[in-house]
């Protein structure tokens, strides 16, 4: 896959550029952000452009004679670069580079689906450049439209060795919505914050991501996901288009990179590893919380913000947020992206950032929306999982086994909206 990113070389050692016609850029850090909110991946990306030599001489005099840009084909992505040129010498910052460093990852976005990259509906993915296996599958429940949604994106931000999965859990009257825009937005939405998180960390620590490598990357993939989720969840409520206000979604997702998987978590859903044991056997490895509103320390920051938890009468152990004085929404999670009638009550976005280094025993990791979990132990999954012959078949089995379960476990109560996501490492699983 064709990429598109900037590679800056070395700047004056002063670190300082020169003057010139282009405008006057005060140190190395400026102009490193602006460029960097554009370069997705300072490891292995280049980005590829496609511009006139008018533009190339503009911005490298900029920057100055020691300060290189790899200029090669680009397409759509010129005018971006252009603008980035026109944003030195307006004086413009922050802003305008969070608007471009946007639009390059919505544009990558693009590509990636002209491409078959992403994978939003049931079906597998086989990247072998990753080694990576996905199968998905969704199946509408009995309350109406289904409310799930996924997502599969391999080479992630152009990055041959990464992949994004994705599990989003929409409920309330415009929960479809609600979750189908979440997924449109978080995944490049973190690609923006995870360059410019690259981009700061190399200016202000010289950070070398060879040495110590997952620790930070880990750090870097960490603070991309708490400002991803918080501008998700700005820009849902900004939408006038889409009534947010008693309607929501979860999210679950992780990025795959190398042998690092990162595990971000707003919500019920749940991640679980299958991992083998000392005696061969495949046991399971929750990487989640389940945040509901009867946590713990799920409960007292509710109650804090005046937000009630109790459970129904007919609905005993399922606790639910209220509102200080009258009995809605009733949720059954205490994170999620939108709902903001209680929002000021306890309800957050912020996600639970984890990782994971994969070894050789781990074989595969299972993403499903609560609909699964309410009715199949991790226990069960992996082992759903495991025995399924054709890997390209393993989601749509475990969504199967679960909808079968509802009928057995609780009779009488609409089947929930069931998605998997099943993501294999190896190329085949122990006998």
């Amino acid at each position: 896959m064709e990429c598109q990113g900037i590679r800056l070389l070395k700047p004056y050692s002063s670190g300082a550029f020169r003057r010139d016609s282009v405008g006057s850029l005060h140190g190395h850090v400026q102009i490193r952000q602006l460029v960097g909110s554009l370069a997705v991946g300072k490891e292995n990306l280049m980005l590829e452009v496609h511009s006139s030599f008018e533009t190339s001489r503009e911005l490298n005099s900029a920057i100055g004679s020691e300060v290189g840009l790899v200029i090669k084909k680009m397409g759509h992505f010129s005018s971006l670069f252009n603008g980035l040129a026109r944003s030195i010498s307006g004086g413009k910052k922050k802003n305008y580079s969070d608007e471009l460093g946007r639009e390059a990852a919505d544009a990558m976005a693009k590509d990636a689906k002209k491409k078959d990259m992403i994978l939003c509906s049931s079906g597998c993915v086989d990247d072998v450049n990753s080694n990576c296996f996905a199968s998905t599958f969704t199946q509408r429940g009995e309350k109406g439209v289904n409310q799930d949604c996924f997502l599969v994106w391999q080479e992630f931000g152009c990055q041959e060795d990464m992949m994004f999965c994705g599990v989003f859990d929409g409920h309330g009257p415009w929960g479809h919505f609600v979750a189908k825009r979440v997924r449109q937005s978080l995944p490049s939405s973190l690609l923006c914050n995870w360059q410019e998180a690259l981009s700061l960390a190399s200016i202000t620590s010289d950070l070398d991501l060879n040495k110590e490598k997952n620790v930070n990357r880990f750090d870097i993939w960490k603070q991309s996901y708490v400002r991803t989720c918080a501008a998700v969840d700005r820009e849902l409520e900004l939408r006038s288009d889409l009534d947010s206000f008693h309607s929501g979604s979860t999210a679950l997702s992780i990025v795959k990179q190398g042998d690092l998987v990162v595990i971000a978590n707003v919500g019920d859903s749940r991640a679980v590893l299958a991992t083998t044991s000392e005696d061969g056997s495949l046991v399971p490895v929750q990487l989640t919380v389940d945040f509901k509103p009867g946590l713990p320390q799920e409960a007292e920051r509710i109650t804090q913000c005046k937000g009630r938890v109790f459970c129904l009468e007919d609905e005993p152990g399922v606790h639910r947020i209220w509102l200080p004085d009258v009995e809605t929404p009733g949720l059954a999670m205490s994170r999620a992206f939108g709902d903001y009638c209680v929002k000021d009550f306890g309800l957050i976005s912020m996600p639970e950032v984890t990782q994971r280094n994969i070894t050789h025993k781990d074989q595969f990791i299972v993403l499903a929306t609560d609909g699964v979990w309410d009715v199949i132990s991790n226990q069960e999954a992996v082992e759903i999982v495991a025995s399924t012959r054709e890997r390209g078949k393993a989601a749509k089995r475990l969504v199967e086994c679960a909808v079968r379960a509802w009928g057995r476990k609780r009779r009488g109560i609409a089947v929930d909206d069931c998605s998997a996501i099943c993501l294999f490492f190896n190329s085949s699983l122990p006998s």
